[in-house]
């Protein structure tokens, strides 16, 4: 019998964190993952964070507690910007066996292989200025409609506002990598697309905050 290792994922928070969490699973899915329902056994449990509610972050430790019920041999994986803000926080929560920052989210398939070993909960956040690249992605099959994500950071540092400090600076693909995006996702399905990121009006910025000067944009 050929084993499937399988896997679920849940997200909190925003447009954005969904269509982020649908391209990793589907990136999951293409290294022979089976992804299967968040409320089914597993063998991992990704949950995608917010951190705009104290609400969120209690939620985070809710749900390891139920997903370790579920399956107590089962790896919990947190990603998200909770896990980017209080990694060392999120490390201490009995249960959670993995924290992936900003930028290791995205690259979650080349880490999973180190749980096997493992002995004490891995975190690996990185410094969010260190966060530059963009990283596309869509959201398909969870929802009616198809969350695609056009921009993300924020350079404005509200007081009130983590964001910055869990996505780093407003950046964006060009425009015909983001057309790119949009056909790949009406390929998958997509009946109805919403455009999302933290500021999509900042749309055109690249990481280091100027405007992109390769594109007309309102041609």
């Amino acid at each position: 019998m050929n084993y499937e290792r399988k896997i679920a994922f849940h997200t909190l928070g925003c447009k954005l964190n969904f269509s982020e969490t649908s391209s990793i699973a589907n990136e999951c899915i293409d290294h022979g993952f089976l992804k299967v329902a968040f409320e089914e056994i597993a063998d991992y449990y990704v949950i995608n964070t917010c951190s705009v509610t104290e609400k969120a972050d209690k939620e985070c430790a809710y749900i390891v507690r139920q997903v370790k019920r579920r399956n107590p041999l089962s790896k919990v994986i947190i990603i998200g910007c909770y896990a980017q803000l209080k990694p060392k926080e999120i490390s201490e929560i009995e249960g959670v066996d993995m924290v992936l920052g900003a930028a290791e989210k995205f690259n979650m398939m080349a880490h999973l292989e180190k749980l096997a070993e493992a002995q004490e909960t891995i975190v690996l956040d990185g410094d969010i200025k260190d966060v530059q690249e963009f990283n596309a992605s869509f959201s398909s099959g969870d929802r009616t409609r198809t969350f695609l994500k056009i921009q993300d950071g924020c350079d404005y540092f509200c007081t009130f506002c983590t964001i910055p400090l869990a996505r780093g600076r407003s950046r964006s693909d060009t425009i015909a990598n983001t057309l790119i995006s949009f056909q790949k996702a009406v390929a998958s399905g997509a009946k109805e697309i919403v455009l999302t990121g933290v500021n999509t009006g900042d749309f055109g910025k690249t990481n280091d905050g100027k405007m992109r000067r390769d594109e007309t944009f309102f041609d």
